[in-house]
């Protein structure tokens, strides 16, 4: 029996992840027209229709993008929304008028992004109505602290994402522009076990794949998502056919637009290479059908996917389940290879974290275990500026510390370069030219 996403929405959900769906996994979303969005994550309003005046970051350690030399002791200067300057004190020549923040000691880089999230915690429902203040605190505490301007949604509510969306925008909330995948597709009977009874929406075949990604397009989703390997069962993992996988995503690039997949294992990761998927959401260690195939990263990247390893869920889901320690050791063992193989092949690499699913915000965990598995501050730094501005188009105004940039810029309290776990202690953080978090008055 095909789901469509509409009986999907109807679905009643029992499970211990019962909030999880209600909030908007359940991907009925696909009715409903989609805005980027804006919060702002300091007093819930932003300061009005006119663009920030012109802001001077002086005294910083500036990384200008992971394959530049930094500037010590440098100077951003903002006008609007864009940067108009960067350079040394000496270099760059700051207005009369313009407000000055002084970063002595600390650290600038471009503005994050986190390409692996969900809005689907009971604190996103009724979007249309929360307050402003709600929403600001919220945004803050999950995303804008941590330094993150931009968002891909991995799978959430459509129509609830969509009210966030115009909430935030009509009301000059500032905050994290939001990519949004809107309703997961599954395999026949391939709902992961911790979704059930609820039923997502299933591809049984390629005609009926072309319709349901239409149907999501159509409402407005800017990414799709694929189960191409999922836990129908704690012991089982159900794979989508590669021809069904082919179909949705020739659909999907069609409308210009990107495919990611959620993978389980190995088998998974193949259904996706081989159907065409752009992004890989996770990696793979699963060896419930056997050891993983070690030549799947440099196939990966010969065929151009990018790659999100999410290694922080790993261990979250190991306690979560109550699995044996060397179990979720070996899983952590096998992601972080995965990275290795994956990064040493020339692989691009995209920083995710599954947070919104994970309930653990902070992202310090991941920076330490992709430090582990091998790479280095420079790599890290393009997973969280550079390679997802490439891979969502938006690198001509995004992604670097350079004039002509958009004004999204992160102040870390501490250098990355010498300790990686500075890249979650953030001090500031624009969007657009306005500061839209702030520790000082945030708390």
């Amino acid at each position: 029996m095909c789901f469509t996403v509409a009986d999907w929405l109807r679905t009643e959900v029992r499970t211990s992840r019962r909030t999880f769906l209600r909030c908007g996994l359940m991907a009925g979303a696909a009715a409903a027209s989609f805005e980027y969005g804006r919060s702002h994550a300091l007093a819930g309003v932003a300061e009005g229709a006119e663009p920030p005046p012109p802001l001077a970051l002086t005294g910083a350690r500036i990384y200008p993008g992971p394959d530049a030399p930094p500037i010590p002791r440098g100077v951003v200067l903002t006008s609007g929304k864009a940067i108009v300057a960067v350079g040394s004190q000496e270099q760059v020549s700051i207005p009369s008028g313009a407000r000055t923040l002084d970063c002595t000691g600390l650290v600038v880089t471009a503005g994050f992004t986190n390409c692996h999230v969900h809005f689907t915690e009971a604190k996103w429902q009724a979007a249309n109505s929360a307050t402003a203040t709600h929403l600001a605190g919220a945004f803050s505490a999950m995303l804008t602290r941590y330094g993150f301007v931009r968002v891909v949604d991995t799978g959430s509510s459509l129509p609830n994402t969509r009210d966030l969306g115009h909430r935030v925008d009509g009301a000059n909330v500032l905050g994290p522009q939001i990519i949004t995948a809107g309703p997961n597709f599954v395999p026949p009977a391939g709902t992961p076990f911790y979704l059930q009874p609820a039923r997502l929406p299933e591809l049984t075949d390629p005609g009926t794949a072309e319709t349901l990604i239409e149907q999501a397009l159509d409402g407005g989703a800017d990414v799709v998502k694929l189960f191409t390997g999922s836990f129908a069962r704690q012991d089982s993992i159900a794979i989508m056919p590669v021809d069904v996988v082919r179909a949705a995503t020739a659909r999907a690039h069609q409308r210009g637009k990107l495919v990611l997949a959620h993978p389980s294992n190995g088998t998974g990761a193949r259904a996706a290479l081989d159907g065409g998927v752009d992004i890989l959401a996770h990696t793979f260690p699963s060896e419930l059908t056997g050891p993983w195939d070690r030549s799947l990263p440099v196939r990966m990247r010969e065929a151009g996917m990018a790659l999100i390893p999410t290694l922080k869920l790993w261990p979250y889901e190991a306690q979560r389940l109550g699995l044996a320690p060397a179990l979720a050791e070996r899983a952590r063992v096998n992601s972080a290879a995965q990275v290795k193989m994956f990064t040493d092949a020339g692989g691009q690499l995209l920083f995710g974290t599954d947070v919104g699913y994970m309930t653990d915000y902070d992202p310090t965990d991941e920076y330490v275990l992709l430090g582990r598995a091998g790479l280095s501050f420079p790599q890290i730094l393009a997973a969280l500026t550079t390679e997802p501005a490439s891979r969502f188009g938006r690198s001509a105004h995004s992604g670097r510390v350079a004039a002509g940039m958009d004004a999204e810029l992160v102040v870390l309290d501490g250098d990355p370069d010498r300790d990686i776990t500075a890249l979650a202690r953030v001090r500031y953080v624009l969007q657009q030219g306005r500061i839209i978090y702030s520790r000082t008055l945030s708390g």
